[in-house]
């Protein structure tokens, strides 16, 4: 629950300090003392967005921490632990405004984000004020309120996190069947490229191979003429060759009185030149025994030649990289071919998903079904003792189509209400009277705050509109809440400020040339005569002030 709260240069607030307790708290004043800023501070400290105009006049930096008793809020442990911000027994939500706009967030004094602050805050208080009647006539607000108190509020999540879920795979299909559609033509073109490739069969420096091959046989002819003319160089019969030219030089040196050592070397060149001659010679008649003139196999060479270098200009590359075209059109019909197995793997996801959201959306709609009678006959029990003893109060499921269902289950949630024996259910948005709608958001608040985890709830002027029994009735309804954790009203009624076991009155000072808001905390006998000036305003009477008295001591027998 909240402990303290401490104020700073907020407003018309220079330094205030308050320390609050369990049960019900009133802060009452005049319209205008301030009594509101108190829930704006702490709503700053909660993570609400700042504005640098709130800061008091003349200063520079705006400063609100709030106390908060954790040891039994499990829930608060648990995230302050998770985020590592020093679990203990004790929170402190700590906001700094400064002027040139800038604004940080503490939690037990580590800096943290402003999602931080308003998680942490979503935990800790619930604050329902007159703007409440407006957020009452959406029906997301009733589908809220009734998944709190059905106990579905975890599964509402789940359910809303399924769906999400669900729609992320279904937009992920359409877009990939999109995808797979446009590239359908695609698929096919490399499908016949590939095929075209496939066929050729191309090898590795086959091409190089070829031109060789080609130059050989379109030039076999004269290659046949001029190695039969290195033949008879090398060995014709009829002397004047190479061979003998040789063996003649050979038998010289042989021969050769008196060799120089210079010859000797000579000779054995001319011997090792006369074998290669031989050798040459035997290899030249090989060639010419093995190579023939063959049109049918340059033709051949000439039609694959001409296909290659076809399917090159078709690619428009150079021949040697046909190869490397071919691995990369198998690379990407590959992908594409993935392309298509993921739809598949898409649609059975969409399947799985479908089927989770159905069974969990099936029994937030069972727990919602259960719920809704109880939670309708409370609150025509609160309306009954908001001297509303005619109205009737019904929560109605409505059915959506399975195929539109969407993030908040299979059934819409909406509350209506009949005001008068005899009338017709109708929208809440269709009540004409501001009283009854501002009775009836007060009823089903209560209800709302009955059946609340949050330990502290906060009633800003929500008894706006009502008097007399009905605002000694919401007195006593918030003083029944304030018994199961803490309940702070600001009130104008002075049924409902009696009934509070502290009382806090709102007040302006002028000192000096500034004006401050103060907060004036009560004892019995002052309480009394807030209660005298709520009932009677500016003049108060002795006879006021024996009203007031009277009241205060009902309302504290009861």
């Amino acid at each position: 629950m909240l402990i303290s709260l401490h104020i700073k240069n907020y407003t018309l607030v220079s330094n205030l300090e308050i320390e609050f307790s369990g049960g019900l708290t009133a802060i009452s004043g005049e319209t205008g003392a301030g009594k509101s800023l108190i829930l704006e501070a702490l709503a700053l400290a909660l993570g609400s967005r700042a504005d640098v105009e709130a800061i008091r006049f003349g200063e520079k930096v705006s400063e609100v921490s709030a106390q908060f008793e954790v040891s039994e809020i499990p829930l608060a442990l648990k995230w302050l632990k998770e985020r590592d911000f020093e679990p203990d027994n004790i929170c402190i939500l700590r906001r700094i405004l400064k002027a040139e706009g800038r604004s940080r967030g503490y939690i037990n004094g580590d800096p943290c984000t402003m999602q931080q602050l308003q998680d942490i805050g979503g935990i800790l208080v619930d604050i329902h004020n007159q703007h409440e009647h407006q957020s009452l006539l959406h029906r997301s607000t009733h589908r809220r309120l009734l998944d709190e108190y059905a106990k579905a509020s975890a599964l509402a999540a789940q359910v809303k996190k399924e769906f999400m879920a669900l729609d992320k795979a279904i937009k992920n299909l359409s877009s990939l069947e999109n995808k797979v559609n446009d590239h359908a033509s695609r698929i096919e073109l490399l499908q016949y490229q590939i095929n075209e490739l496939e066929l050729l069969e191309l090898e590795n420096d086959e091409i190089a191979r070829l031109e060789a091959e080609q130059r050989r046989l379109a030039n076999a002819e004269q290659i046949i003429q001029d190695c039969r003319q290195i033949l008879l160089l090398c060995s014709h019969k009829d002397g004047d060759n190479i061979r003998d030219n040789l063996n003649q030089a050979l038998s010289i040196s042989m021969n050769l009185p008196e060799k120089p050592s210079e010859i000797v070397h000579v000779e054995e060149m001319l011997r090792s030149s006369l074998i290669q001659v031989e050798e040459a010679a035997r290899e030249i008649e090989i060639s010419i025994d093995n190579f023939s003139i063959n049109p049918e196999r340059l033709s051949e060479v000439d039609h694959r030649l001409s296909s290659i270098f076809q399917l090159s200009r078709k690619h428009k590359v150079r021949p040697e990289e046909l190869l490397r075209v071919y691995r990369g059109l198998k690379q990407e019909l590959a992908s594409l071919n993935i392309d298509q197995s993921r739809v598949t793997q898409l649609q059975n996801l969409i399947n799985e998903h479908r089927d989770k959201f159905r069974n969990s959306a099936s029994k937030l709609s069972r727990m919602r079904s259960e719920a809704m009678n109880k939670m309708a006959q409370e609150i025509n029990e609160k309306l009954e003792n908001l001297s509303m003893r005619e109205a009737s109060f019904s929560v109605t499921l409505i059915p959506v189509k399975d195929l539109v269902a969407g993030s908040n289950g299979l059934e819409e949630v909406e509350f209506v209400i009949s005001t008068s024996k005899g009338q017709p259910y109708r929208s809440l948005n269709k009540i004409a009277s501001g009283g009854e709608l501002s009775r009836i958001s007060l009823a089903i608040q209560a209800v709302a705050a009955q059946n609340s985890h949050i330990p502290t709830l906060i009633f800003d002027e929500v008894d706006v509109g009502i008097g007399g029994a009905t605002a000694d009735t919401v007195g006593t309804l918030l003083k029944t809440l304030g018994e199961k954790g803490q309940i702070i009203s600001v009130t104008h009624q002075a049924q409902v400020a009696a009934h509070a076991r502290a009382h806090y009155k709102a007040k302006k000072i002028v000192d000096g040339s500034s004006t401050v808001s103060v907060i004036e905390t009560l004892d019995s006998k002052k309480r009394v005569e807030e209660l005298a000036r709520m009932l009677g305003g500016a003049v108060i009477t002795e006879n006021t002030r024996r009203h007031a008295s009277e009241l205060f001591q009902l309302a504290r027998s009861k």
